[in-house]
């Protein structure tokens, strides 16, 4: 069976919490340099990013030359789209929008060959390196990484249940879903969310589950480490373009901006 890169880089890594960021430009050739840069795992994003399933298995293949580990976010918990997405070779899947520990169950069974689950067989797709990983179908069940995603208090109160669903690998926090669904949208700063984001890691440390956090910047992520989250993700591909992009223009306008006159621009 061959080692899963996300579970070794990033569940299992016990010296450091593991430090990643997400891809929303559909770019592989973004993909391939946040790859090189440092990061231990990336996201590919599915909900929220103009990604089919031809344009992801290219960002997997720009991944697969780097140190980063994918992990694909899909949209739902949509059997056909999982089948496919692992077909495509993603051998880590994020579901969002879990509520529940029956719900979990029915995302870990979307994963799995029968008789666990009810993943459809093929004999010839990029996951079984078309048709050359020898016992493929025997084998793949167990080298499926599973994080499902808590984005509301209800999700979040039943933390413990949904971490125990077997396959269940890892949970994920949401922070602007969860903001939002406490009345806070777009103010994960806010004290209710921020101490229900930490609630929610001590629980998962509790039950000896890896638990991850996006943030919007290192000093929020350094927050949620101190909150004793396993793993980050900072930002995004776009963000990190769109934010440096802003500061050099602000120091190239701080430039030409006449002493005691108003901005060139």
């Amino acid at each position: 069976m061959t080692v899963n890169a996300f579970t070794a880089a990033v569940l299992e890594r016990t010296d450091r919490p593991a430090i990643g960021s997400w891809l929303m430009s559909a770019s592989a050739a973004v993909a391939e340099a946040m790859g090189h840069s440092g990061f231990d795992f990336l996201v590919v994003d599915m909900e929220h990013s103009p990604l089919s399933v031809a344009t992801a298995i290219e960002l997997l293949r720009a991944l697969a030359g780097t140190a980063a580990a994918p992990l694909v976010r899909l949209a739902s918990a949509d059997p056909v789209r999982v089948k496919q997405v692992l077909d495509a070779g993603a051998a880590s899947v994020m579901f969002p929008f879990i509520q529940s520990a029956e719900q979990a169950r029915a995302a870990v069974a979307y994963t799995r060959y029968p008789p666990a689950g009810v993943r459809g067989v093929a004999g010839m797709h990029r996951g079984s390196r078309y048709g050359h990983t020898r016992d493929y179908l025997r084998t793949a069940n167990e080298g499926i990484a599973v994080v499902v995603q808590l984005e509301t208090p209800e999700a979040i109160d039943q933390l413990e249940p949904i971490a125990a669903v077997p396959g269940v690998d890892a949970l994920f926090v949401g922070p602007g879903d969860l903001a939002a669904a406490l009345g806070h949208i777009g103010d994960i700063g806010h004290a209710q969310v921020q101490a229900l984001i930490a609630r929610a890691a001590a629980r998962a440390r509790a039950v000896g589950k890896p638990i991850g956090i996006v943030g919007g910047d290192p000093q929020m992520v350094r927050r949620f480490l101190d909150y004793g989250y396993h793993w980050c993700a900072v930002s995004s591909d776009l963000a990190l373009l769109t934010g440096r992009a802003a500061e050099w223009l602000e120091v190239l306008a701080q430039r030409q901006r006449p002493t005691g006159g108003a901005s060139l621009y």
